[in-house]
């Protein structure tokens, strides 16, 4: 299916591209036809080599994708807890997560309040 390709100088992205299509449109030359099926068909033989068709192409792509170092077979392990039911052992693993009151701040109410006042200019 061949089309004629009617450029507009407005949309013309460079001065060759508006130079033909002025000359286009006054008639000095005629517009270029495109057949598009017939482009696609060639570009579809053009898009996949001769080799690549063959079992040689194949063993070429196979070669060539292959990886270079030896992958280790990952091992599934299986890591299970052991009850204990003892509660002294989840009151260790809370106090790990929620310090106690050995890592607690000091900062009181009258110490902010200090601070703010001795932070204000002129004192």
């Amino acid at each position: 299916m061949s089309e004629e390709i009617k450029p507009n100088v407005a949309e013309a992205p460079t001065q060759d591209a508006q130079l033909a299509a002025e000359s286009i449109a006054s008639g000095e030359e005629k517009a270029p036809k495109v057949d598009f099926d017939a482009d696609y068909e060639a570009a579809q033989k053009l898009s996949v080599s001769e080799i690549d068709r063959t079992a040689e192409g194949a063993k070429a792509a196979a070669e060539a994708t292959a990886p270079q170092y030896e992958v280790p077979i990952q091992e599934e392990t299986v890591t299970q807890a052991q009850p204990t039911g003892n509660p002294s052992d989840f009151l260790e693993m809370a106090s790990n997560v929620t310090p106690g009151s050995e890592n607690a701040s000091n900062v009181t109410d009258d110490l902010v309040q200090q601070a703010l006042e001795k932070g204000k200019p002129g004192n």
